[in-house]
């Protein structure tokens, strides 16, 4: 049976599984669905349409699927959806989607998201993400599987943040950051590969030697972008690794960090 502190209110609407845990005063609103094993902590408000997967834990304070903060927001109907088994923080803001995307922000699933970090309307968030403590996307990021936010970075609207990438503490990122590359500084600047974070997901030595010969073309070799993801595609076929690089460049609209 659900566990739901007599003090929590909870809309007729909502549509909460038998073993979902939601602490004293909580707010759930109408068109919530949330999933089974999640915990919800005291003092968490979730407004719909919101989905909320399984074995979520979301700590206490946590603003989750409230309007999106855009002035073109008239009150049209859209949404928030959010997998399995994240660990969302203190003080946390999620928001629902707007018209002029696809009407929908959408947090995947194993993220581990830290206190006080923000979540823009329309963002497209992977799996494995880690956000650091007050990190903030603005609206429309995408983020690719495994990429990791240091403190207080930044995302401006509209940027792709590429798999397996690491933005530094107070990181400030105006551009598109491909796959696998580590930026700092404000504005962010290029500072190599996440050899660390691909050591720990089972990237072997060669792998890794082939993305940092990669970033070396990209950055460091003097040559036009295109040119050098010329290069990267010629490497393909014996390098299937650099296709997350390539791909991240190929989709960039906003142009790489660079």
């Amino acid at each position: 049976m659900s566990q739901i502190h007599p003090t929590a209110l909870i809309d007729s609407a909502a549509d909460i599984a038998q073993d979902v845990t939601i602490g004293p005063f909580c707010v759930v609103g109408p068109d919530v669905t949330i999933g089974s094993g999640t915990v919800v902590e005291p003092h968490v408000v979730i407004k719909g349409p919101t989905t909320i997967g399984r074995d979520n834990h979301i700590f206490s304070f946590a603003s989750i699927g409230d309007e999106p903060q855009d002035k073109k927001y008239a009150g049209e109907p859209t949404s928030l959806e959010i997998g399995d088994r994240n660990t969302i923080r203190e003080s946390c803001t999620i928001n629902r989607g707007t018209t002029q995307d696809a009407g929908v922000t959408r947090i995947g699933s194993d993220n581990w998201i830290m206190a006080y970090v923000h979540v823009a309307h329309d963002c497209q968030v992977g799996n494995n993400v880690i956000l650091a403590n007050n990190a903030t996307l603005a609206g429309h990021v995408h983020v690719g599987d495994w990429a990791i936010f240091g403190g207080f970075s930044g995302v401006h609207q509209f940027c792709r943040i590429g798999a397996h990438s690491f933005l530094s503490m107070y990181a400030a990122v105006a551009k598109d950051v491909p796959a696998y590359v580590m930026v700092t500084g404000s504005p962010a600047e290029p500072r190599g590969i996440n050899i660390e974070g691909l050591k720990r997901r089972g990237f072997d030595k060669p792998q890794i030697s082939n993305i940092r010969a990669a970033y070396k073309t990209l950055y460091r070799n003097q040559l036009r972008l295109e040119d050098a993801l010329s290069e990267l595609r010629e490497r393909l076929p014996e390098q299937p690794e650099l296709q997350l690089l390539v791909d991240s460049i190929e989709r960039s609209e906003r142009s790489i960090v660079r």
